[in-house]
Order: C-alpha cells, then sequence, then structure tokens
C-alpha cells in the first residue's frame, strides 16, 4: 500500500483496518510512504508499525509514484521470499474474505499468475455508487486488453514467480503503469484470471471522472496501440475504438460521467454473455 499527501486520514485508516481484520492472517503489511505527508497522518501509521508486527513503515522523501512505490515493495518483500504480491490503495476497503479467497483460489490454480476481481464503487460517504466487473477468463482478459485495461489494479494479486523472473512496473509512468504492466505479462504469456467476486469497496469521488487528464488519456491511447502489437490484435475496430475513447476523454467531465456509466453497463451486459 502507498500513502502520499493528498491521501485523507480517515480513508488511511478504514482502508488499513480492513486488512489487518482479514480472515486470513498470515502476512506482511507494507506501507509506503511516498513523499511529505501530514504529521497526524504519519503518526497514525507510525502507531500501526508500532503496535501490530504486521506492519512494516517505510518512507520516500520526494513522491516517486505508484509504479516506483510498488517496484521497492516487490524488492523489500524479495528478501522474505514470499508466494504473492498484493495490491491495495489507502482509501480502499478490502471485504474480510479477500485474501483468503484469492490466495486458496492461486494455491489451487497453479497455472494462473495474475488473479484480479470485481469490486464495488463507494462515494465519500462510503455509499455504494456503483460496481465494476472484468471479464473473467484468460482468453476474454487478453482479448480485450487492446481496448481496455481488463484488471482491477486494486484487487490484483500476483504470484510472486512474476517478479523473480525480472518484471517490475515501469517506473517512468505516472499513471496507467498497470496498464502497461499486464500488456507486457501478456505478451510473455502469464496466465490471468479475474474472480467475479465482488472482494474491494473502490472509493469513487467527485473529481474522479476530471482525474483523467491529457497526460492519462494519452498514456491509455498509447497502451491500447502498444497492446494491439504486442499481441498481434491490429484490427480497425481496435484502432477506431482506441480514437474514439481518447476524444471521449478529452471532452467536459459531465459527458465523461455519462459515458463511464455506459461503459459500466454495457460491459456487464456484454460479459453476461
Amino acid at each position: 500500500m502507498a500513502v502520499y499527501f493528498q491521501d485523507k486520514i480517515g480513508w488511511v485508516k478504514q482502508s488499513i483496518d480492513s486488512v489487518l481484520n482479514q480472515d486470513y492472517q498470515d502476512f506482511s503489511l507494507l506501507i509506503v510512504v511516498d513523499g511529505d505527508i501530514d504529521k497526524s497522518l504519519y503518526q497514525l501509521l507510525q502507531s500501526y508499525a508500532t503496535e501490530d508486527e504486521r506492519v512494516v513503515l517505510a518512507s520516500c522523501n520526494i513522491n516517486n509514484g505508484l509504479a516506483a512505490a510498488m517496484n521497492f515493495a516487490i524488492e523489500w518483500g524479495m528478501q522474505y521470499q514470499p508466494e504473492f504480491f498484493v495490491r491495495m490503495d489507502a482509501d480502499d476497503i478490502a471485504y474480510t474474505n479477500r485474501l483468503s479467497r484469492q490466495i486458496n483460489y492461486l494455491k489451487s490454480h497453479k497455472q494462473i499468475s495474475i488473479l484480479g476481481s470485481a469490486l464495488e464503487e463507494v462515494n465519500e460517504r462510503g455509499e455504494r455508487v456503483g460496481q465494476r466487473i472484468m471479464p473473467t477468463s484468460h482468453k476474454r482478459i487478453v482479448r480485450m486488453l487492446p481496448r481496455r485495461c481488463t484488471l482491477n489494479h486494486p484487487t490484483v494479486t500476483i504470484r510472486y514467480n512474476v517478479f523473480y523472473d525480472g518484471n517490475r512496473y515501469d517506473a517512468t509512468l505516472r499513471n496507467t503503469q498497470d496498464y502497461f504492466f499486464w500488456i507486457e505479462l501478456a505478451k510473455q504469456g502469464y496466465v490471468f484470471r479475474n474472480l467475479k467476486d465482488k472482494l474491494l469497496s473502490f472509493r469513487r469521488v467527485n473529481n474522479f471522472y476530471k482525474r483523467r487528464g491529457i497526460s492519462k488519456s494519452l498514456n491509455e491511447f498509447r497502451a491500447r496501440f502498444v497492446a494491439m502489437k504486442a499481441l498481434k490484435r491490429f484490427t480497425i475496430l481496435n484502432v477506431i475504438y482506441a480514437c474514439g475513447v481518447l476524444t471521449l476523454r478529452l471532452m467536459p467531465s459531465k459527458i465523461v460521467k455519462f459515458a463511464y456509466k455506459l461503459d459500466r453497463i454495457l460491459l456487464e451486459k456484454f460479459l453476461k454473455h
């Protein structure tokens, strides 16, 4: 889990508590403080590290971004030779059975290297405002990669063999790092899966539709073409889709909000068939 200056103390507390209260207890929680944060937030993190031996706190003097924070966590974990790497955002809430569900699934399905799940979307008050369901099978996950990022990054559990093989997030990216990572892993032949279970509450705040600035939009656009080339799915339809999404991303937030909700509905309908 990476924490940075914009994270709200109450949400961070909820997030950490949701991890520590899992029905699966054999884990370490590494919290990477990514740059300067509020003193009260840092004190809260220190109290968790002092009171619970499973919590480890690491700090960076400057904000290096999520990809760099995750790479640091990966390298830190190497010394303990773990089986799994579990992602979590500092404003989300893991369901009590998240770890047990994903870890048990991976232990009984040795061929799968990257396992995600569906998630519930909640607002600032914790009220349910939607859900995000992804394709479940490896075939569909990879086939749809040239059009969308087909895993919910905060829900992902990755078999550590992926990292022992030398793979890392691209630390030069300040956004879309997960999308590019999945493309590279799919190209190498790793097997993906998404569980239908919703195992996490994802915080969707008021400015959610405004956060996709020009940098993120262009990176997503580039990722789609990288996926087309890497996965040999360079089609006219995929090109039109990539251009259409880029155009949409640059429109006013009200239109983006409507399109996002419509996309969720259409995706769910598609995945039912």
